[in-house]
């Protein structure tokens, strides 16, 4: 809610704005084309589908919003639809989340939890709002996380299960008597019952062990059932060796979703690997929270169902009643001789045979969980949700499975910037949703640890950056916080703050904030970028076969992740399953030519098994299919003794080891034993990137095609956000595939909205080049398309190549020179001509030191959800932290610099300048002579001016809006008290840097 309420407050004038520069080419939304499918394309005509000055509601960024349970009120509900419509957001999660309530009893589950009569009027009310703004509304399947459901209990059936171990040695030659071994954890509370499996004795092998695993010969594993009578154990060992008796136990493992209850009865986590499991979410939703009323607005909003990380967490081994038939079926052997290879005791192995075997056995096993996982749970629920007219987004990682594969079912597969080790993790998702031809993949982005009330904007765009260009395009913000809760603090509910009693994860985003002021502009920024890149058709230059599919692990590729990508390279990764699929075909020497169409397959050992060289059998045979069709294929590693993955049928090894033979004996086909070796083997098959610079560099990229328009997402960022040394400055020449033959470059500013023909570059054949200069984190967009797509009527006549002046443009008139200094500047232009251009009398830049401040220093007001503000007015000699001012020391709130520049009778026609703006924190905005300036980039705040200062006094103004904890840490010091004080407000310098224009010839 959050209102303001003025104390002492002298007010500014009202600032006259100006009209954002509409484009010429008109720029459209995102057809959803059917449940489960998004697309969106380009014509490359004026007025045609693609808005990119004004992107539409659906690729928009969303909120993850948090409900304490159903105690919402409808009136708010709809109130909060309504601040995050006008905040040019474009819809929102709904999660049922308090990790920040300490006493539950406040929130009434028994009339106010999730399902409940309450939950779902929200939801209504939610529904309806959002259609009436045209945003979407998303659902959590259940209650926090995992997917639970009231109405079972941890015995049910539909409940998910463990399988629990106990075990005894027993000596060589000695007899056991007793009861069966028990786990060696109790089980959890709500569990009653627990059905024995299996007894195995297995004999000790020392040689097999490890660190943390007891060797035992597989070979003697011996099924010991039928000596149980009545619970009791009767066996003599043989006297060949130590041996283990285990017994395996079936049960509940009890998990209920995180920080609950949620519900009355209680939800428990459903079995993620039977029909039972999917089937009591989908009975409890068709009874309890689809009324007519539901189902209609579900069909109207186009949102999806959505399902977090699968962090399924029991003491023993991950299990389904189903899995020994499975495993059979997708084996051909039985599961419970291999048991002890595969049972776990809180996430650790507990027993091994030989490596190799074991190794085997557990790719074996954790593939057949996850096609049970992806057959009931995620093909299932995806066709339940599209029978409501939604789709399925999903976050299909958290166990070993197949996570590439899952995002190849998923029709939105969905990282975390939280969870995810770097940027390989969000090219793993993206594999699997190009080669399936879906569009999106979304990120939970900006939950950052301890760090509540103190995130800025400035924080998540680095983030975001590099994520763009591993593949995502749409984010769904961490988050949105209802706004009242009985007994909270200010500035209102919160759903991970207090966490643990002190500062919890950020953010809770909204009214409460002062940036909330400038966050359109963010949202602006961010739609941007999502329209581009949800735009046409994706474009990655080598695809990395991945013999094991697990994602949220770090791991990366051998050369590409480390060195390719700094030379220009693009990469994604692809599992098994994904070469079965419509778009595993070659043409024109590319592998699934519709859409990231790779120019080569790259194929190493298994990372997550100790590099060993496999390959399953299945896929070296479509590996030969498609080289044979003309793809290129990189093989790093030992080849010739390649193994399979699983446990081999007899003679399958040989039959494989022969197949690697024949594929490495094409000719489109290189083997290299060094990674160092693979640029060289590329070059050697043909293959070069989209991208291209002459040195390595930090430049992320992201490559789209439409309609014969390149588009290229640049980022000067990072592989991970917690790699050091931090990114420097970036200032080089970076060559572009083009797809039109003539094609000429465009600039696209995410921030303003505009599209601008890039003046200065050169070309060769099918490709251009410009020189890109970014600041760490800084993004920049280059749309490559035939002449007048963006609305300029240059068609083709020369463009410049070189200049020794700063900057050459495109203006309605013509080509334009800028220079900051006096002097005289050579152009060489793309027809040979050579042009010169004076300057007279530019003016030094000065920097901007002295400034009036008033700020607005946001308080606790007269209830949790309302803000007091008090106003300070300083005079400034010179730009500090707030933090150093004692004044405003521990001040939150917006901040508005004023300072007067006055110009002498130099400034005339042909001045212009730009401001730079130094350090910031966090958000600002820029009025010059009382017009608001388009937004500004802030990652790098320099705004251009103009010709809006004249001779004379110029009045310039710099609002800044910081985070709020600063006053947390002394309005609320036992939950904030240790947050470091922020360096708030504008610290500069602030320079103003004149230059001169003038039209070439």
């Amino acid at each position: 809610m959050n209102d303001l309420t003025a104390v002492h407050r002298t007010g500014l004038p009202r600032r006259t704005l100006l009209a954002a520069a509409a484009m010429t080419a008109a720029v459209g939304a995102v057809d959803r084309a059917a449940p489960g499918r998004a697309s969106a394309t380009v014509s490359g005509d004026t007025g045609a589908s693609l808005r990119f000055a004004e992107p539409a509601p659906a690729v928009r960024p969303k909120f993850r919003w948090w409900w304490p349970d159903g105690l919402v009120r409808p009136d708010e509900i709809r109130r909060e639809i309504d601040q995050i419509a006008d905040a040019g957001f474009g819809g929102a999660e709904i999660a049922a989340v308090h990790h920040s309530v300490t006493d539950t009893a406040v929130l009434d589950t028994a009339r106010h939890g999730w399902g409940t009569a309450a939950w779902v009027t929200g939801v209504e009310a939610a529904l309806s709002q959002a259609a009436r703004r045209g945003l979407t509304v998303d659902l959590t399947v259940g209650p926090s996380w995992p997917a639970a459901v009231p109405g079972i209990t941890p015995d049910s059936e539909a409940a998910v299960k463990e399988l629990a171990h106990g075990a005894t040695t027993v000596a060589s030659g000695a007899t056991y008597t007793g009861p069966v071994p028990q786990p060696v954890h109790e089980a959890a509370s709500g569990v009653s019952g627990q059905r024995l499996l299996l007894v195995q004795a297995a004999r000790v092998n020392t040689a097999h062990s490890t660190r943390k695993e007891t060797g035992l010969d597989q070979d003697s594993v011996r099924d010991l059932s039928a000596a149980v009578t009545d619970g009791v154990l009767d066996w003599t060992a043989p006297d060949d060796g130590t041996w283990v008796v285990i017994a395996y136990w079936v049960r509940g493992s009890g998990q209920t979703p995180e920080a609950g209850p949620h519900t009355d009865p209680p939800a428990y986590v459903v079995d993620h690997f039977s029909a039972a499991g999917t089937r009591a979410v989908t009975d409890f939703w068709e009874a309890h929270i689809l009324t007519p009323a539901v189902r209609r607005l579900l069909k109207v909003s186009g949102g999806a169902l959505f399902e977090d990380s699968i962090e399924l967490e029991t003491d023993g081994l991950q299990w389904t009643p189903g899995l020994p038939d499975a495993f059979n079926a997708h084996t051909g052997r039985s599961l419970l001789p291999l048991l002890p290879a595969v049972i776990l005791d809180n996430s650790n192995q507990v027993y091994a045979f030989e490596a190799a075997v074991t190794r085997q056995i557990r790719h074996d096993f954790w593939e057949t969980v996850s096609t049970l996982f992806n057959r009931h749970h995620v093909t299932a629920l995806r066709a339940w949700a599209h029978s409501l007219g939604l789709q399925l987004r999903s976050q299909p990682y958290g166990l070993q499975t197949d996570a590439i594969a899952s995002a190849a079912i998923l029709d939105i597969a969905e990282g975390e910037s939280l969870g995810f080790k770097n940027l390989d993790d969000y090219r793993c998702l993206a594999g699997g949703r190009d080669m399936a031809g879906h569009t999106v993949l979304s990120c939970e982005a900006g939950a950052y640890a301890g760090s509540a009330y103190s995130t800025t904007w400035q924080r998540f765009l680095r983030t975001m950056g590099g994520a763009y260009a591993a593949g995502v395009n749409q984010t769904v913000v961490h988050g949105f916080s209802y706004a009242e809760l009985p007994g909270v603090d200010w500035p209102g509910y919160a759903a991970f703050t207090p966490y643990k009693g002190t500062a919890g994860y950020g953010e809770s985003w909204g009214p409460r904030h002062p940036t909330w002021k400038h966050v359109a502009d963010v949202s602006g920024y961010l739609g941007r970028v999502h329209q581009v890149l949800q735009t046409g058709r994706p474009r990655a230059d080598v695809a990395v076969f991945r013999q094991t599919g697990y994602t949220a692990t770090g791991i990366g590729a051998s050369w590409f992740t480390a060195t390719g990508v700094t030379l220009g390279w693009t990469h994604q990764f692809l599992s098994g399953p994904l070469l079965d699929l419509p778009a595993a075909t070659v043409r024109g020497g590319r592998l699934a030519p519709d859409g990231p169409a790779y120019k080569a397959l790259f194929v190493e050992g298994d990372f997550f098994h100790g590099s060993t060289v496999t390959l399953a059998l299945r896929d070296a045979r479509t590996l030969l299919r498609l080289t044979r069709a003309g793809l290129p294929v990189v093989l790093l590693g030992a080849w010739d003794t390649v193994t399979p993955p699983g446990v081999p049928d007899t003679g399958e090894t040989d039959e494989l080891r022969s197949l690697v033979r024949e594929l490495l004996a094409q000719p489109l086909v290189r083997r290299v034993t060094e990674k160092t070796a693979v640029p060289d083997a590329l070059a050697a098959l043909g293959v070069r990137p989209d991208v291209r610079h002459a040195t390595a560099s930090t430049l992320l990229k992201a490559h789209r095609v439409a309609d014969d328009v390149d588009y290229y997402y640049l980022c000067n960022g990072k592989h991970a956000e917690t790699v050091k040394p931090a990114v420097a400055a970036i200032d080089h020449e970076v060559t572009l595939y083009r797809t039109a033959a003539k094609g000429v470059p465009y600039l696209l500013d995410p921030w303003t909205g505009k599209a601008e023909r890039i003046a200065q570059y050169t070309e060769d054949g099918g490709s251009v080049t410009v020189r890109v200069t970014l600041q760490p984190a800084e993004t920049l967009v280059v749309a490559i398309g035939r002449p007048g797509l963006f609305g300029d009527r240059r068609g083709t006549r020369p463009h410049a190549v070189t200049s020794e002046a700063g900057e050459v443009r495109c203006t309605n008139t013509g080509l334009a020179v800028r220079a900051t200094a006096t002097g005289t500047y050579r152009t060489v232009l793309s027809d040979g001509r050579t042009a010169r251009t004076s300057f007279k009398d530019v003016p030094e830049p000065m920097e901007l030191a002295s400034w009036r401040l008033r700020v607005q220093d946001w308080r606790p007001g007269a209830s949790p959800t309302r803000t007091s503000v008090v106003d300070h007015e300083l005079t400034l000699d010179a730009l500090v932290p707030w933090s150093q001012i004692a004044e405003l020391a521990d001040v939150s709130g917006i901040g508005r610099y004023r300072t007067t520049v006055t110009l002498g009778r130099g400034w005339t026609g042909g001045h212009g300048a730009r401001l730079e703006l130094g350090t910031v924190t966090d958000t600002c905005r820029v009025t010059v002579n009382g017009h608001r300036l388009d937004p500004v980039d802030q990652i790098h705040p320099v705004v251009d001016l103009g010709g809006l200062l004249g001779r004379g006094p110029n009045v310039i103004e710099v609002e800044v809006a910081t985070p709020l904890a600063n006053r947390l840490r002394v309005s609320d010091p036992g939950v904030y008290g240790g947050l470091t004080r922020g360096a708030y407000g504008l610290l500069g310098p602030v320079r103003l840097i004149p230059y001169g224009e003038a039209r070439i010839g």
